[in-house]
């Protein structure tokens, strides 16, 4: 099992994540793939990216990724308020995603996340 500090996390739509299983890696969304990068969280930061960018969003999929596996394509830059956020520079093999599971919506509009390793 990854060690907790090492987990980051993407939020993409389930028809994404159906297709990233078929073909066997994940492209990003669209604003991945104009950013030139793949967009992710650490656990600290993937709520607020949720109410940010996915608010009332449903049918979404959260993924997990132990970020030592991705080697020198992830590169930790400064977003929102200075703080550094995960970027992949390339696709991401199905094979390096930890879990997948469901992020659903609630009655009260916020996403429910499953518990997170931080």
């Amino acid at each position: 099992m990854a060690r907790a500090a090492n987990l980051i996390y993407k939020i993409c739509s389930e028809a994404m994540w159906q297709d990233a299983q078929r073909t066997g890696v994940f492209a990003g969304a669209e604003v991945d793939r104009r950013d030139g990068f793949i967009h992710f969280s650490t656990a600290a930061q993937v709520r607020e990216t949720a109410a940010r960018h996915f608010a009332g969003a449903d049918n979404l999929v959260l993924l997990a990724v132990e970020a030592d596996r991705l080697g020198s394509a992830l590169r930790w830059e400064p977003s929102r308020g200075g703080g550094l956020f995960p970027h992949l520079y390339g696709a991401l093999p199905t094979s390096t995603i930890l879990w997948a599971k469901p992020l659903p919506l609630g009655a009260d509009g916020q996403h429910h996340f499953p518990e997170l390793s931080a």
